[in-house]
């Protein structure tokens, strides 16, 4: 927390920053850098890469006067220091917290936050956007900046976006943040091309004098003119005389230290002066100012919670159990050792996705794209025709980047590719730029594509097993949750069918995905507080739909819920409807819970789950409005407070968590 009497605390918009001198705004950056590590010793957030562009956030607000200016921090989760000279910085602890700050930029925050942006890549087209706006609009001398980092950069939109700007010769600024990382250790040619630009020698050479020169000449001189042409025809070089950014039509200016405020401010200076699109090429550390994060920034992206000592770090005690992601992974590291012909496909997420060990141990069985989701699902569908048998494993926000890739080179084609959708469902912290919501919908409307979802972990291997037997696209999707078990006689998994947990006619849950422990209990509580006898069926398939199953079920209990942990439009429920409408059936006992048609807010992931009502107790107080609106008269309920013990004694059938695990 700062103290009263620190610089940070005296910001309380970037006009505060003018009046402070070189030495102030060191000192002001050690702070911003000690509030940073305070606030992640508090609670899980994102770090290293906020540490990392501390000194860019103060030379942009120093350069440009954003309350008319534009400026976009591409992916956006590196926007804390912003956050700090932006007005929040009183507030920075509440981040990722319910009715705290975002960890994201927010407009509702701040004017100086454009969009809420989550996804990587979109920054230099919105900011170019932004630029052609406000020419249209009367204000042609606002300026536009978009920030960018390397990982991001090899996105297919951000060449739409620099081949516009550079045709347009519109006066747009990019800044390419290169720190050698994205959540991951960049791929590709353009990573490889980054690393020669780094360790040019003319560059280093370069830098070193630039430096000793920057104290006695006026902002950029002509020495460092002179210097700067050099570094750039060295630079140049490596992207094939030339061909990448000036051939597009910016002027390319850099690589310079993203750690040396003097010459951020130099140069963000000059590039006022220079017609036309600019790219800034700069170098930052992931994890400046502090040395763990330095050396292990793949750690330190998000790590968990810990208290600084004099000895180093010591991390705070967070439970850790097996999560769905575990186990997908667990079940996709033994296909790939059962069968060569099983491809993992991901796009920068490996670390998120736990799928290190199948790096490791099958090198050539594992294929990490870079954030170029589209990509990796046109790849999977060329690797599928010849033969393979490739598993896209994404999160379900960051797959919605390849909707036509699954359409024309998937579906169309019928080609056997498996989509692994991790994060299905509502994610927490991470908010709305993150949740799963609309997989359901968007999966189900492809001719050919299967859609399923495990209930729950005994479920996930033989699920997996499955889909990489089909001869055909699947979805599998799955939350970011621990694992649980549905203890019962577990029925093999065959396409379009649904499993029976128990049948009963007061009323039946048809459960979508891992939502199924929640519905077996919350039956336990309708049967054992309120007298009613209410089955659940654990849907498995979303399409093709297990019509006899739920058709029964509609027919023959008083009421009918049905639960995802998706949107409700256009999603499971919706799927149910539409089949019993074409059987003929009475729908007016049948209800749906699921996310409601808005987006839900950054809290923990259980406060989000009771706001939507998708907990126990939502889930019960849903069911009680159905009975009630049939007729049933339910027992009042038992006057004690539902705690977790109860109601997973109170199941149908029990709910365990899985075995804790290594997270």
């Amino acid at each position: 927390m700062q103290s009263p009497d620190s610089i940070l605390s005296r910001i309380a918009s970037p006009a505060d920053l003018k009046g402070l001198t070189d030495e102030q705004l060191e000192r002001l950056a050690d702070e911003m850098r000690s509030e940073l590590i305070d606030v992640v010793g508090r609670r899980a957030a994102h770090f290293a890469s906020n540490l990392g562009v501390v000194e860019l956030a103060l030379a942009l607000h120093l350069t440009f006067d954003f309350s008319r200016d534009r400026l976009i921090w591409d992916t956006g989760h590196q926007i804390y220091p912003h956050k700090l000279i932006t007005g929040r910085a009183a507030r920075l602890h509440t981040i990722r917290t319910k009715g705290g700050l975002m960890g994201y930029p927010n407009p509702a925050e701040s004017p100086y936050d454009l969009f809420m942006t989550g996804h990587a890549g979109c920054a230099p087209s919105t900011a170019l956007g932004l630029k052609l706006g406000d020419e249209l609009a009367g204000r042609p001398d606002a300026r536009s900046v978009a920030v960018i980092g390397d990982g991001a950069f090899p996105s297919g939109i951000v060449f739409e976006a620099l081949n516009h700007a550079g045709g347009a010769a519109s006066k747009l600024l990019v800044v390419l943040n290169d720190n050698k990382m994205s959540i991951c250790p960049p791929v590709g040619g353009f990573a490889n091309a980054m690393d020669r630009a780094r360790m040019s020698p003319t560059y280093s050479d370069w830098n070193k004098r630039l430096k000793s020169l920057l104290p006695t000449i006026p902002l950029v001189g002509e020495a460092a003119d002179r210097w700067l042409r050099q570094v750039k025809d060295a630079l140049k070089a490596t992207f094939q005389n030339g061909m990448l950014f000036e051939e597009l039509g910016f002027t390319y200016l850099g690589p310079i230290d993203g750690h040396d405020l003097k010459a951020l401010r130099s140069y963000l200076e000059k590039v006022q002066t220079m017609p036309g699109p600019v790219l800034l090429h700069v170098l930052t550390n992931k994890g400046h100012g502090f040395e763990p994060a330095v050396k292990d920034p793949v750690k330190f992206h998000a790590p968990n919670p810990f208290k600084r000592v004099a000895g180093g770090l010591v991390p705070l005690k967070v439970a850790s159990r097996q999560t769905y992601t575990d186990a997908v992974a667990a079940a996709l590291h033994d296909a790939c050792g059962r069968d060569p012909k099983v491809a993992v496909l991901t796009a920068a997420m490996c670390e998120g996705n736990k799928l290190q060990k199948i790096r490791e141990s099958f090198p050539g069985q594992f294929f990490d794209v870079g954030i170029c989701e589209g990509h990796a699902v046109a790849l999977a569908a060329g690797m599928a025709k010849a033969g393979a048998k490739p598993v896209v494993d994404v999160y379900s926000t960051f797959l919605q980047r390849s909707f036509d890739q699954i359409f024309q080179e998937v579906a169309l084609q019928n080609q056997p590719v498996v989509f692994c959708l991790d994060r299905a469902g509502l994610v927490g912290a991470d908010g709305p730029t993150h949740h799963g919501c609309f997989d359901l919908a968007y999966m189900r409307i492809f001719p050919n594509m299967v859609v399923a979802a495990p209930g729950d972990h005994l479920d996930v291997a033989p699920m997996l097993d499955f889909a990489l037997g089909y001869d055909g696209p699947v979805s599998l999707r799955y939350p970011r949750a621990n694992l649980e078990v549905v203890e019962r006689d577990l029925q093999p998994i065959e396409l379009g069918r649904a499993e029976v947990i128990e049948w009963e006619t007061d009323g039946m849950i048809i459960a979508c995905g891992a939502v199924l422990g929640a519905c077996v209990r919350a039956a336990g509580v309708l049967r054992e507080r309120h007298g009613l006898n209410v089955g659940v069926v654990n849907a498995r398939f979303v399409k093709p739909l297990d019509g006899a199953t739920i058709g029964k079920a509609i027919e023959e209990a008083a009421f009918v819920l049905t639960v995802e942990e998706g949107c409700l439009n256009g999603g499971f429920g919706s799927a149910v409807l539409e089949a019993a409408n074409e059987a003929g059936l009475p729908t007016r006992h049948v209800g749906r819970a699921g996310l409601p048609d808005r987006f839900v807010l950054h809290a923990e992931r259980d406060e989000q789950l009771a706001e939507v009502g998708l907990d126990v107790e939502g889930l019960v107080a849903r069911a009680l409005e159905l009975a009630r609106a049939v007729g049933l008269e339910p027992a009042e309920a038992v006057p004690a407070a539902l705690n977790g013990r109860s109601r997973l004694e109170a199941g149908a059938a029990a709910v365990v968590a899985a075995a804790p695990g290594e997270n």
